[in-house]
């Protein structure tokens, strides 16, 4: 059989297909799919669960004039590939390469860039008041949610709004039951009630029947719909109220998987106006077996694997390697917990990639997964510390930008003993802009009553954890980056640090290096190596951008006229700025360098090949250092 798929680069191609096709077509996609993560990496299983969702979209409505908005974005391989992007789609996420999101500066069908959940329905509502605006009556805009961003606050905020606009506009709910880590919260439970009640589902199953048959009523559909509505309200069980009660107009649930089916219902919801929500069932990971029957966050984006065995492909490691930085505060948090009974564990939806999992399953009375809901994890855990806990809320670093005002109102001005776990701080690679975290020494620094600190390595987060929970310090951030630290042996035993302390790592004549965090080992290597020339360069770690240490920055300018800063982080703003702050209020006079991320949106690709495209890797520190003594060589 010839390819379907091989025919189609747009939207346009796929709807000259007759609709006995679709089937086919969303079999080779999921196909298309399965070969190239498998041998590139990638997001998996939500892009496979809607094949047939995407298939019916771009087959039934007019993309990109009609505006189709995903939310996150891990889902949207398939409509990457029926939009033009099918041979390039082995660069997907790869340096240079597509972006592995929506992406507006990629493609005229990416209608919203997203990455962070719970904002299609906003973005396609604003869209469809401003079409509405415009007077583009029968304009369509479709927003794609699935039920893990649906928990998020911002997705209930649009609804809201969305009910008294009366805009033209459709909501597709993704129900799969999971989202990277298993759903929580209430309204899994009530969308798990809805999918399995016979009743409703009986019910729901005569209305469609009659729906199918609108086209035939002409321009009096509406009033047919509305009289089956009527009929059905009275006998349809009470939860699907709740959309109702926000003035959505509510069809499902249906089979996500049936692409035909799919098509037909879009196309009578089409000549339906006003707000609308469709409640598609589906299957994460749905015709990939091994994706299916096994565990939902590893093939959420489980690397390279063997298409046809479903293994999927581990490095062998032939030494004892340094364990991730998230591994370490996962056990650390145990190894506290246990002697102070005081520690809770938070997170917004992220057990396993922060590793609180560990702590859920030890202690599941003392470590809690809110949900996508950053914004409720901080004032939780504002209220449990009111309460004499010390929380340990870890967000990733990215996604703390969307708390910052519960930081400041829920944390910071009382004062609270809130300790914000930092995880992904700085560069993190393949996800690109909008999962860097690169802004969170910038905009906590302003904060009065913050302290910020970062580790250079193992040992020293489990000391500033152990540090942040020894009294009351108030609002304690630990940043920290994504993947290993230094240390194969690195359970060692706790040791307390005085607030506002940094380290003299070694001493050195010229030149001074003031590094902060996990990059502070790049200027330690680089440091070695020079010692060996018989070119010695002084190296401080400041652990803390918030309180600095004065002590430390007054030895390194009364000694120094040439001073490195290096930081995973914005230069705008961030330990860079810390320090030639202290410089000018102290009236010192030097050459400060200051090494991080540069004032604009890094795009994807590896933590190291980023850092050096930055400038802040050993290559760029070994350089810096080389301009300096050219300087210094000329002044003599």
């Amino acid at each position: 059989m010839n390819s379907i798929l091989n025919s189609i680069d747009s939207p346009a191609d796929l709807k000259k297909l007759d609709l006995i096709d679709l089937p086919q077509v969303s079999k080779e996609l999921r196909q298309f799919i399965v070969d190239q993560v498998s041998s590139n990496g990638g997001h998996f299983g939500a892009s496979l669960g809607v094949v047939e969702l995407t298939v019916a979209l771009h087959y039934v409505f007019n993309t990109p004039e009609d505006q189709l908005v995903w939310d996150v974005g891990h889902q949207a391989y398939g409509h990457k590939i029926l939009t033009g992007r099918k041979s390039v789609f082995h660069t997907n996420r790869k340096y240079k390469g597509i972006s592995g999101f929506p992406k507006r500066d990629e493609s005229e069908f990416d209608t919203f860039g997203v990455g962070h959940s719970s904002t299609s329905i906003g973005a396609a509502l604003g869209m469809a008041v401003a079409s509405q605006l415009k007077g583009q009556t029968k304009k369509q805009h479709i927003a794609v949610i699935g039920d893990g961003a649906l928990t998020g606050g911002q997705a209930f905020e649009a609804l809201n709004h969305a009910g008294i606009e009366n805009s033209n506009m459709l909501v597709v709910l993704n129900d799969n039951c999971m989202s990277i880590d298993p759903n929580v919260g209430a309204l899994k439970e009530y969308l798990t009630d809805i999918t399995t009640s016979h009743t409703y589902n009986k019910i729901k199953d005569e209305v469609w029947d009659l729906l199918g048959k609108i086209s035939k009523f002409g321009p009096n559909a509406q009033i047919l719909v509305k009289k089956v509505e009527n009929a059905v309200k009275s006998s349809m069980l009470e939860q699907s109220n709740y959309f109702e009660s926000l003035n959505f107009r509510y069809f499902g649930p249906v089979d996500g998987h049936d692409v035909e089916h799919m098509v037909k219902i879009l196309e009578d919801l089409k000549d339906i106006p006003g707000p609308k929500i469709l409640h598609c069932i589906t299957t994460k990971g749905k015709g990939y077996k091994p994706a299916e029957d096994g565990d939902t966050t590893k093939w959420h984006a489980p690397g390279l694997f063997n298409k046809d065995t479903g293994e999927i492909f581990s490095v062998t490691k032939t030494k004892v390697e340094p364990p991730k930085y998230q591994d370490v505060f996962g056990y650390t948090i145990i190894e506290l917990a246990k002697k102070n009974d005081k520690i809770v564990g938070i997170t917004p939806a992220m057990p396993s990639g922060c590793s609180l999992k560990y702590m859920m399953e030890e202690m599941p009375d003392r470590a809690f997964d809110v949900g996508i809901a950053e914004q409720h994890a901080v004032t939780f855990s504002a209220g449990m510390a009111t309460q004499g806990f010390t929380p340990f809320c870890n967000i990733y670093s990215t996604f703390m930008q969307r708390a910052f005002d519960q930081v400041v109102h829920d944390v910071a001005i009382q004062k609270l003993n809130v300790v914000f776990c930092l995880d992904r701080a700085g560069l993190v690679g393949d996800d690109g802009p909008t999962h860097h975290g690169t802004f969170d020494i910038a905009f906590f620094r302003c904060i009065p009553n913050m302290i910020i600190s970062a580790p250079m390595n193992e040992e020293e987060l489990r000391n500033l954890m152990f540090t942040s929970q020894e009294k009351e310090h108030g609002p304690f951030t630990i940043r920290y980056p994504r993947g290993k630290g230094v240390m194969p042996e690195w359970r060692t035993e706790f040791k307390s640090i005085e607030i506002g302390t940094g380290r003299k790592l070694r001493s050195g004549k010229d030149i001074a290096i003031l590094s902060f965090g996990h990059v502070g080992n790049y200027a330690s290597d680089v440091c070695n190596d020079y010692d060996k020339n018989g070119f010695h360069i002084a190296h401080y770690d400041l652990r803390f951008a918030k309180p600095l240490d004065q002590n430390l920055l007054h030895e390194v300018f009364q000694n120094y006229d040439n001073i490195i800063t290096i930081e995973d982080g914005c230069i705008t703003g961030g330990i860079g700025s810390a320090v030639i702050e202290f410089m000018a209020d102290n009236q010192y006079h030097a050459s400060v360098y200051r090494l991080g991320v540069p004032d604009e949106f890094i795009e994807h690709g590896p933590q190291l090949q980023l850092q050096a495209d930055c400038g802040f890797d050993a290559k760029s520190i070994k350089e810096k250092i080389e301009q300096i003594k050219s300087k210094l060589k000329l002044a003599v």
